[in-house]
């Protein structure tokens, strides 16, 4: 018998069909190091493992709809026919539940064969840009440093030729962070309605005496330093400020933001449909090609382990008491400093793994970002009282953009 209450059955869950395999050379990327992991795998998942997954996953879930999330690495890697093998097996094993797919790329090999295939079976897509040519080439590269943005930009046309949808995710680095109004625009003008910013916050252990620097685990406390292309957190809570600022005068329910999003969902005390800001975490996981489960796709490390889904059931392996003990620390371990921050009820702490900083007062597991939060959960507040309060009432929040124009003019 598990021992909290309340436990939702449904989870979601990250498959990453080659792994950390990918045809770029990203140097922030988190997860390219996790290839010497799987030195002695195929780098692709095989059909038995396929088949086993669709079907214990479609079982699993306790909702109508099951939506499966294949990402990276690169999935499109794996080539269209292994999402042929997959949607066999959907379709085999779906029941009465509605299938929905949505794949993370970075678009670079995405052909009219690719763009006819995501349309015709209705591939959520997300595309992975980092901005103009020169925000995104900073990091974002190919194998011998070259540029990648060209071949983004053709993938994306050719997603727009067969009308494809899809969204967007955003890294915010040291170096990206000083240009909010230019990622913005260059988003907006590109067609994405739906933007997500992720703030890089990695750290690499100084001890390792590796050519590529090996990433520490959060709890790590002695020995890991923090990566140059780490966007601090004043950087950050400004970016973000600077965005905002700009969609809730303008691109209120025209441009949908992410972040935006889950605030005003916690400002109305609903889910925020987002595991960062939730108060409890843990039903994320990540399965590798081979089938082996970790935690969440930031944890892949031997200490966060589940199992593998051929030796045990998935739905062990998602509610085991380690998971669920892990899920349940995000609020638990949280620093005093936390408990008692006005904003806790829309941050939660964040995302675990960003917890490396120490408190004033000398306690461990403040998040990283904490003043960058702050910044930003004090600027917004008076628009998001606004937006609930319209909501509240049965009026449209979208009063807020008058209200907005007014607030922020030019004194």
């Amino acid at each position: 018998m598990l021992k909290y209450p309340n436990i939702p059955v449904s989870f979601n869950l990250m498959a990453k069909p080659v792994g950390a395999l990918c045809n770029l050379d990203c140097n922030y990327c988190y997860y390219r190091g996790k290839m010497c992991m799987y030195e002695d795998s195929p780098y692709m998942m095989k059909e038995e493992v396929l088949e086993e997954f669709v079907k214990q996953y479609i079982n699993s879930q306790a909702s109508p709809v099951v939506v499966f999330n294949w990402q990276g690495g690169e999935p499109t890697l794996a080539g269209p026919a292994f999402y042929e093998q997959a949607l066999y097996f959907q379709k085999k094993y779906a029941g009465n539940k509605k299938i929905e797919n949505s794949i993370q790329t970075n678009a670079t090999l995405l052909d009219e064969s690719w763009c006819r295939f995501l349309k015709r079976h209705r591939f959520l897509v997300g595309i992975s840009i980092d901005g103009p040519r020169e925000i995104h080439d900073y990091h974002r590269r190919g194998v011998g440093q070259t540029s990648t943005w060209e071949k983004v930009m053709r993938g994306i046309n050719l997603l727009k030729d067969y009308n494809v949808p899809f969204n967007t995710m955003t890294a915010i680095t040291r170096h990206s962070a000083r240009y909010p109004a230019e990622i913005y625009e260059f988003l907006k003008d590109l067609g994405s309605s739906y933007q997500q910013y992720a703030p890089v916050v990695e750290r690499y252990l100084k001890h390792k005496a590796t050519i590529e620097p090996e990433l520490s685990p959060p709890e790590i406390r002695i020995g890991a330093a923090l990566t140059t292309w780490s966007v601090t957190p004043e950087q950050y809570g400004e970016f973000m400020v600077s965005i905002f600022n700009e969609w809730v005068r303008k691109d209120a329910g025209k441009v949908f933001v992410q972040l935006f999003e889950t605030t005003l969902a916690n400002w109305l005390g609903e889910d925020p449909g987002l595991c960062l800001f939730r108060k409890y975490c843990g039903n994320a996981l990540m399965m590798e090609q081979n089938g082996d489960v970790y935690a969440c796709d930031h944890f892949v490390f031997p200490d966060h382990f589940r199992g593998n889904i051929m030796n045990e059931p998935l739905l062990e392996l998602a509610l085991s008491q380690e998971q669920i003990n892990f899920g349940f620390n995000k609020h638990n371990e949280l620093p005093s400093m936390c408990r008692s921050c006005e904003f806790l009820f829309a941050c939660h702490g964040e995302c675990p793994k960003n917890r490396i900083s120490t408190t004033p007062e000398g306690e461990y597991g403040l998040n990283y970002l904490c003043p960058g939060f702050k910044h930003y959960f004090s600027h917004v507040a008076p628009f998001m009282d606004h937006m609930a309060e319209q909501i509240r009432n049965g009026r449209s929040p979208l009063s807020v953009k008058k209200y907005a124009r007014k607030l922020l003019s030019p004194k």
